[in-house]
């Protein structure tokens, strides 16, 4: 699974994007290197992609240890709120958005929302109505 992982620290956006078979190995591992970034920071808005999601492998031992790793990493200080956008357009993606969002239920520092439109996305985090190609393209 081609994972695509760009962090925008001018405007706290991690942007993450992936494609094809979502195998949550892979999706740890990402978010390791995430974490790993110097440039990524608690509270950062994050705008997950699961649009060109086209299966899924279900791995439930490696969602519940990456979720455990977020917790930690989310949840590690006293945060104003994390916003997280899952722009999820398909029956799949918004599967896979509904099974990430359930750790977060009640959690009251991560808010999460899953959206059927890069613009419902965008507009969550707070990033107004300008499309993500021209956000990302003005950030490079």
């Amino acid at each position: 699974m081609p994972t695509k992982l760009r962090i925008l620290p001018d405007i706290g956006l991690c942007y993450v994007r992936f494609e094809g078979c979502l195998r949550p190995a892979e999706s740890h591992a990402a978010f390791r290197a995430y974490i790993r970034d110097p440039d990524s920071r608690p509270g950062q808005k994050q705008f997950v992609d699961l649009s060109a999601v086209t299966e899924f492998e279900p791995d439930y031992a490696a969602l519940m240890a990456m979720q455990a790793d977020m917790v930690g990493f989310l949840l590690a200080a006293p945060l104003p709120q994390t916003l997280i956008a899952f722009y999820a357009p398909t029956r799949l993606s918004q599967f896979l958005a509904a099974l990430a969002q359930r750790p977060w239920r009640g959690v009251d520092p991560v808010v999460t929302r899953t959206c059927d439109t890069e613009l419902a996305a965008l507009e969550f985090l707070g990033l107004g109505a300008r499309p993500l190609w021209e956000i990302l393209e003005e950030t490079e």
